[in-house]
Parts: structure tokens; sequence; C-alpha cells
């Protein structure tokens, strides 16, 4: 069995057989993925061999943004509106494949797409007892992210981008 490296080339760059952590010396450190992504791209404007750097995300963590305030209205609408491309899609499929009128079979499946949303989204919310009264979005991000290169390239990768920091 054959394990590609960070720095593999030819058909195996990129495929591993099993993940394996992140090779290379660091040449850089940023506060945000952006920043990282900015120096690997002022790098690779100046002819710096990027297939020889890596991007690795530090100290990860789970951050949930609060995106508003859940109410039985919005609930039963967001429900509504699932249900119905579900049945739409649905009756879609039905008359395409139906030997009568395409029109009934789409509009019973969009009815009876909208009633079953409504059905589930008002028996999960009213599951929830008022324990969760909140619509949030959650993301996987990092406290810092840093750059490294193989150690051929590192030193002129750590001036480069040290001359980037010296010029923001």
């Amino acid at each position: 069995m054959t394990t590609a490296t960070p720095f593999a080339t030819g058909a195996n760059a990129g495929v591993n057989a099993l993940p394996t952590p992140p090779t290379g010396w660091p040449i850089g450190s940023y506060g945000t993925y952006e920043e990282a992504q900015r120096a690997v791209d002022h790098l690779a404007d100046n002819d710096f061999p990027v297939a020889d750097v890596t991007i690795v995300g530090v100290e990860p963590m789970i951050v949930e943004r609060v995106t508003g305030r859940l109410t039985w209205g919005r609930v039963l609408g967001a429900g509504a509106a699932s249900g119905a491309w579900f049945g739409l899609f649905v009756g879609l499929l039905l008359g395409f494949f139906s030997t009568g009128g395409a029109l009934a079979p789409i509009v019973a499946g969009l009815v009876t797409g909208t009633l079953f949303g409504l059905a589930g989204a008002a028996v999960r919310y009213g599951a929830q007892r008022g324990r969760r009264d909140f619509a949030s979005t959650t993301q996987l991000v990092a406290g810092r992210y840093d750059v490294l290169s193989h150690p051929r390239s590192a030193e002129r990768g750590k001036e480069m981008l040290t001359a980037l920091a010296w010029r923001s």
C-alpha cells in the first residue's frame, strides 16, 4: 500500500490512503483562514513552489451562531415550504411518467408535500417543548492557521511572507 505525502507529485498527488498529520516547517501563522490564503496567494504570485505548502488549522473549535428566534409561524412556514418543494419534485416525476394529464399529479404532490411538511415541522418543534427556541448555524473554525512548507523551500517562503507582512 502506498501513502502519498503532502508533497507528492504525479498520479499520487493529493491521494492519501489514510489521513496523515501535516508535515513541513512553519513559515507563517495567521489569525484567519483568509489571511493564510492571502499569504499562499502571495507565494504563488512570486513563483514559490506552492505544491510544497500546506495550510493547517490549529486549535479547532465549533462555533454556533444564533440567527434568530423560532416561533410557531416561522417553523410551520419553513416546514410547509420544504414539504412543498419535495412534493413538487415528486409530483413532477409522477406527472412525467403518467399517461393522463400532468397537472393533477403535480398539484397532488404539491398539496401532499405541503401538508406532510407542516405536520413534520409541528411534531419536531412541539417535541422540543421550548428547550430550543432559536435557529443557528454551526461552523468548525480554527484558532489560528499555520502555513507549512517543505523544508527545501521553507527559508525562502518565510522570507517572502516576512516581506509581505512588512508591506501590509
